[in-house]
Protein backbone atom coordinates (compact mmCIF):
# COMPACT_ATOMS: atom_id res chain seq x y z
CA UNK A 1 0.00 0.00 0.00
CA UNK A 2 1.42 3.30 -0.97
CA UNK A 3 0.06 7.04 -0.34
CA UNK A 4 -1.87 8.23 -3.34
CA UNK A 5 -1.84 12.34 -3.49
CA UNK A 6 -5.64 13.44 -3.35
CA UNK A 7 -6.52 10.33 -0.81
CA UNK A 8 -7.19 10.98 3.22
CA UNK A 9 -4.00 9.36 4.86
CA UNK A 10 -4.10 7.11 8.19
CA UNK A 11 -2.78 8.39 11.30
CA UNK A 12 -1.89 6.35 14.93
CA UNK A 13 -4.14 6.79 17.45
CA UNK A 14 -3.46 4.28 20.22
CA UNK A 15 0.02 2.10 20.62
CA UNK A 16 0.69 -1.46 22.33
CA UNK A 17 3.71 -1.27 24.21
CA UNK A 18 5.97 -4.19 26.03
CA UNK A 19 6.70 -4.09 29.85
CA UNK A 20 10.09 -1.93 29.13
CA UNK A 21 7.67 0.67 27.70
CA UNK A 22 8.48 0.28 24.15
CA UNK A 23 5.83 0.73 21.32
CA UNK A 24 5.33 -2.53 20.20
CA UNK A 25 2.06 -1.96 17.78
CA UNK A 26 -0.11 0.87 16.52
CA UNK A 27 -3.99 1.09 16.24
CA UNK A 28 -4.90 3.62 12.98
CA UNK A 29 -7.53 5.87 12.65
CA UNK A 30 -9.47 3.50 10.15
CA UNK A 31 -9.36 1.21 12.97
CA UNK A 32 -6.24 -2.00 11.17
CA UNK A 33 -3.69 -2.88 13.93
CA UNK A 34 0.00 -2.82 12.65
CA UNK A 35 3.05 -4.37 14.44
CA UNK A 36 5.85 -2.26 14.40
CA UNK A 37 7.27 -3.58 11.44
CA UNK A 38 4.07 -3.55 9.45
CA UNK A 39 3.92 0.62 10.97
CA UNK A 40 7.16 1.04 9.90
CA UNK A 41 6.80 -0.03 5.90
CA UNK A 42 3.38 2.03 5.66
CA UNK A 43 5.45 5.22 7.45
CA UNK A 44 8.18 4.84 4.91
CA UNK A 45 5.84 4.20 2.20
CA UNK A 46 3.83 7.50 3.16
CA UNK A 47 0.63 6.14 4.11
CA UNK A 48 0.61 7.23 7.47
CA UNK A 49 0.78 10.98 8.49
CA UNK A 50 2.06 12.65 11.08
CA UNK A 51 4.94 10.63 11.80
CA UNK A 52 8.78 9.85 9.88
CA UNK A 53 11.41 7.01 9.92
CA UNK A 54 14.86 7.69 11.15
CA UNK A 55 18.21 5.49 11.44
CA UNK A 56 19.28 5.83 15.40
CA UNK A 57 22.49 5.82 16.44
CA UNK A 58 22.27 1.86 16.71
CA UNK A 59 21.51 1.97 12.80
CA UNK A 60 17.83 0.21 13.45
CA UNK A 61 15.07 2.70 11.97
CA UNK A 62 12.20 3.72 14.09
CA UNK A 63 9.23 5.57 14.07
CA UNK A 64 8.52 9.02 15.66
CA UNK A 65 6.25 11.82 16.04
CA UNK A 66 6.82 14.61 13.27
CA UNK A 67 8.23 17.61 15.55
CA UNK A 68 5.58 19.98 15.74
CA UNK A 69 6.11 21.78 19.49
CA UNK A 70 3.40 19.86 20.81
CA UNK A 71 4.73 17.17 23.44
CA UNK A 72 0.91 15.82 23.58
CA UNK A 73 0.62 14.01 20.27
CA UNK A 74 4.11 12.13 20.79
CA UNK A 75 3.41 8.69 19.94
CA UNK A 76 4.89 7.71 23.98
CA UNK A 77 1.34 9.95 25.11
CA UNK A 78 -1.03 8.08 22.97
CA UNK A 79 -4.09 5.87 24.41
CA UNK A 80 -3.05 2.04 24.72
CA UNK A 81 -4.94 -0.60 23.23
Amino acid sequence: MSYEPGTERESFVAVQKNGDGDITAFKTSTGRELNYEQALAEVKSGTIQGVNAFKGRDGETYIRGDADGDPSNNLDQLPIF
